[in-house]
């Protein structure tokens, strides 16, 4: 699918918008899948996209794919630094948008940041074989915030949901019952783990949703052992 084609259904976008729902979808085959490495996407002038494909990708016949959303006032460079070493490891495409201001539209009216992520989506599954079954969205902080809003509201999109310090549940319509993987550093003072993330987890848990909270010794961070371990999970889920 092409950035023009794309962008040509985007009126209808605004009632899936007011839903929470994605357009994107995995298109087979590729004809000429892009080559590994860092590239971006040319999804829209300013903070643009990137994507990342690892060496390790060329493994899978159809590669697992993980959206990663950064933090506030943070860009689509952290949102690779975020998980770049674990796709290189598991061989899984990386893709990381940037929000529009700084931080992202988490709730309330959806307009550009969704639109940009759904964008960036479609345009990531015409550069590689994508596996339908295996789309994750991830995300630190605001950015796990807003990956839990989507990933929830999308779950016939994504089939894992993974929310690294994230603050709080948008109030968003919700589709589906993907397994989540959350963190929460027991000293973060920014959003605390007894209000935020294990508030978080159980409220999932009593609606249905299968959670594992991985809780560590430490602050508002991702500590690489609880990146590796998230992203283990992440595989060893969909394998």
């Amino acid at each position: 699918m092409t950035r023009r084609t794309f962008a040509c259904g985007l009126a209808f976008s605004a009632l899936l918008r007011a839903q929470n729902r994605m357009r994107a979808r995995p298109v087979a085959p590729v004809e000429k899948p892009a080559p590994a490495g860092l590239r971006k996407l040319e999804a829209r002038d300013k903070r643009d996209s990137l994507v990342y494909i690892p060496e390790a990708a060329a493994k899978f016949a159809k590669a697992p794919l993980v959206l990663a959303l950064h933090g506030a006032t943070q860009g689509a460079e952290q949102g690779i630094a975020l998980l770049r070493s674990q796709a290189d490891e598991n061989g899984f495409v990386l893709l990381a948008p940037a929000s529009t201001e700084r931080t992202w539209e988490i709730e309330g009216d959806w307009g550009e940041d969704f639109d940009n992520v759904d964008l960036s989506l479609a345009l990531s599954f015409g550069l590689r074989n994508i596996d339908a079954a295996r789309i994750a969205v991830a995300g630190f902080s605001d950015g796990a915030s807003y990956a839990l809003a989507l990933g929830l509201g999308n779950g016939d999109l994504f089939s894992a949901v993974l929310g690294f310090s994230a603050g709080y549940l948008a109030g968003v319509p919700r589709v589906g019952k993907p397994p989540v993987f959350l963190s929460a550093g027991t000293e973060d003072t920014i959003f605390p783990i007894d209000v935020c993330g294990r508030a978080i987890a159980k409220t999932l848990k009593a609606d249905g949703y299968p959670v594992t909270l991985r809780e560590f010794q430490g602050r508002h961070t991702l500590p690489p052992d609880v990146a590796a371990e998230a992203m283990a999970w992440m595989m060893k889920a969909h394998s």
